[in-house]
């Protein structure tokens, strides 16, 4: 609860615009009124004005006032960003007219609020699949230069963990990208640092994880992981990040000191390792959930990652605080902290 501490005060400190295109769903029109109290973010709402204040009367969410609220159907940018669409989009086959109907559908009009500088991000899911909230972010939004693939992490909070300093993993990728290249991994890598960084706040010593350690195992899976810290390392120095990374290492190698000198000897990353880039989204993810369920870890996220603007994607089986956390989260990202 730390991390979610320091990542509420970080968030208050930057006061980021964050649009919520689901405002009349409940869960998120109660965390909402939270993030006002809490002072979490200026929030934005999308929905029917008269809805929203009528229900925020009936749940007696007495700070939902203090927010922007946006009528997706009748407001007064409505026809710059329409011209905006149309813009992004012409290639693609748009016109004024579809424009015109698209800007009406909140998830729309939300990204291309982030667009024209109306927003500083996005929390969205509660009530859309993760296809309906991503299909706009990467129409209009689009992905960071040099970023080709979107992915996502989570923050692992474990408890008493012997081999895990401040009881704190950042796991990737473990929501979006089935099986990603050696490229893309190591941009899966890159961005990752850049969530330790910002989310996290702990300098990122990255293990690109493998069934193999140092070419203990030969297979072209090996291979894609091999490949992957080399792009990723010259990446990093490209953009002058301040990240360690080390590969192909198997995950005890990564997280236990004493493997790590048998198996890694003279890595600095090896036995010290805060950032698990896994090879394939099917091991992240039931990486991420065995974990959670076994040790007990809390799981915070999935955190987008590679996006131009900070966009994520709520489950829809989402709590208030997963909402309210996430918003934070959203904020910490837009500031890049």
């Amino acid at each position: 609860m730390e991390l979610l501490n320091k990542i509420w005060d970080n968030a208050r400190k930057v006061n980021m615009r964050i649009v919520l295109p689901e405002a009349t769903e409940e869960r998120t029109l109660r965390a909402a009124d939270e993030i006002i109290a809490e002072k979490l973010a200026h929030p934005i709402l999308i929905g029917n004005p008269e809805l929203i204040l009528q229900q925020a009367a009936q749940w007696n969410l007495l700070n939902i006032k203090d927010a922007t609220i946006i009528d997706p159907i009748i407001h007064p940018k409505k026809q710059i960003y329409i011209d905006l669409l149309v813009s992004l989009r012409k290639h693609k086959g748009m016109t004024p007219e579809k424009a015109s109907t698209l800007v009406e559908d909140p998830l729309y009009l939300a990204t291309l609020m982030i667009k024209n500088g109306d927003a500083d991000g996005e929390v969205a899911g509660a009530m859309n699949a993760t296809g309906n909230v991503l299909r706009p972010a990467f129409q209009i939004v689009k992905t960071l230069p040099g970023i080709s693939v979107v992915s996502g992490a989570f923050l692992m909070l474990l408890k008493d963990n012997p081999y895990v300093k401040d009881n704190l993993l950042v796991f990737a990728d473990c929501a979006v990208h089935p099986n990603p290249t050696a490229e893309e991994l190591a941009q899966i890598a890159i961005c990752t640092a850049q969530t330790a960084k910002s989310i996290a706040g702990i300098h990122p010593r990255i293990a690109m994880l493998s069934f193999s350690t140092k070419g203990s195992a030969k297979h072209e899976m090996v291979d894609k992981v091999v490949e992957a810290t080399r792009l990723a390392k010259e990446m990093a120095l490209a953009q002058n990040i301040d990240v360690e990374i080390d590969g192909e290492l198997q995950a005890d190698a990564a997280i236990v000191k004493a493997v790590a000198a048998q198996k890694a000897p003279g890595s600095d990353v090896a036995g010290n390792a805060n950032v698990l880039v896994f090879p394939t989204l099917e091991v992240g993810n039931i990486a991420y959930k065995l974990v959670q369920r076994l040790a007990g870890a809390e799981a915070v996220g999935p955190v987008l990652q590679g996006m131009a603007a900070p966009i994520n994607d709520l489950s829809r089986g989402c709590s208030v605080s997963d909402i309210v956390n996430l918003v934070a989260i959203t904020a910490n990202q837009a500031a890049g902290l």
